[in-house]
């Protein structure tokens, strides 16, 4: 239920509303806007009528919410959420990087090798994607792979690579969490990203929730969008409002491409939700060359970022070499992506 607050209402009476609804076991979202304050109530609100709420004088209007996602609903949120990130760590030589994802001034680009190998590999890759224009350095330390023969990653060693390299750019790091167990080495992480694997993995997502950082949330394999924003509320009910959402492609019957890009959620999500959308084009198609055309069509389509697989020996990579982008081609992908971005007075 979304109580609309009269313009210019008595603090007075707006406390005594929002009291009586905390005394009959609701939460309360606040969003203050421009021009209009809205009151989200969470919890049980079928005991509540709208014509009860209507005869204070601090309400303009009341309507129920019939998206079973609250929080993450634009009714609850109606101007966009904005995460800023900025490194947490830098050297004194280097100023903290990072940017605004979600402000519709900039397309935020996440860069770097799927998985981490090593202290050279990592720091190469971050100073090329650095110079490129790249804004993140993503990387994993801890990998989820269908086989249990594949490489699985360098767990808490890599986590430590990435610093170092954040050290040396000072870019800030984005790399995946997988379990629970997991969360005490995350806590010089700058962003979190929870998997495709591990979308509804909910004691998960209730965990993160607790965490006051930035959640990068990847769509499930076979996720329809009301079990993607669901995971989302997840997140936003344990108390973290720092939700980015990554469409990185879905399972179809045709399998010419690693998994099926979803563009049509872009529009859909900006419009149904208020937080930021950004792409995966790495995984969503699986193969190197495709890459470059579907993160233009990303930023065609008024995605807030992408996130690309960069590594500088693809030939020889220990994960998803096949998909990822030398240095010298995300470079011209970057001068390119630049042009698209301006037609929508956007920034990379």
């Amino acid at each position: 239920m979304i109580i609309v607050l009269k313009n210019g209402a008595s603090k007075a009476k707006v406390d005594e509303l929002k009291a009586g609804l905390k005394n009959r076991g609701l939460d309360i979202h606040e969003s203050k806007g421009k021009d209009v304050t809205i009151l989200g109530l969470i919890g049980d609100t079928s005991h509540i009528t709208p014509e009860e709420l209507m005869a204070n004088e601090a309400v303009e209007s009341v309507q129920r919410v019939k998206a079973p996602y609250k929080q993450v609903s634009r009714s609850f949120h109606p101007t966009d959420t904005v995460v800023s990130v900025a490194s947490r760590a830098v050297s004194a030589s280097e100023r903290a990087l990072g940017a605004n994802i979600g402000d519709g001034k900039t397309v935020a680009v996440m860069a770097g090798p799927c998985s981490v190998e090593t202290e050279e590999q990592i720091i190469e890759v971050a100073r090329a994607v650095k110079q490129s224009g790249a804004r993140f350095l993503r990387g994993g330390a801890f990998k989820p792979r269908t086989s249990p023969y594949s490489f699985q990653g360098l767990g808490a060693e890599g986590l430590e690579l990435l610093k170092i390299a954040r050290k040396e750019t000072g870019l800030p790091i984005v790399t995946e969490l997988m379990a629970i167990t997991q969360i005490p080495l995350f806590e010089d992480v700058d962003i979190i990203q929870i998997g495709a694997r591990n979308m509804q993995n909910f004691d998960l997502l209730k965990e993160v929730g607790k965490l006051k950082k930035p959640i990068l949330l990847k769509r499930g394999l076979s996720a329809t969008v009301k079990e993607f924003l669901m995971s989302a509320e997840y997140i936003m009910a344990s108390g973290n409002e720092q939700v980015i959402l990554c469409e990185r492609g879905i399972r179809t019957f045709d399998n010419y491409t690693r998994n099926c890009l979803d563009l049509s959620i872009v529009p859909y999500l900006k419009r149904e939700t208020h937080l930021p959308v950004i792409i995966d084009p790495s995984h969503a198609c699986g193969i190197r060359w495709m890459v470059p055309t579907l993160a233009k069509a990303a930023v065609a389509v008024g995605a807030d970022g992408l996130i690309i697989e960069v590594h500088n020996n693809p030939e020889k990579a220990l994960c998803d070499g096949e998909q990822s982008l030398t240095p010298a081609q995300f470079d011209s992908l970057m001068q390119l992506l630049a042009k698209y971005a301006a037609v929508e007075d956007r920034v990379l």
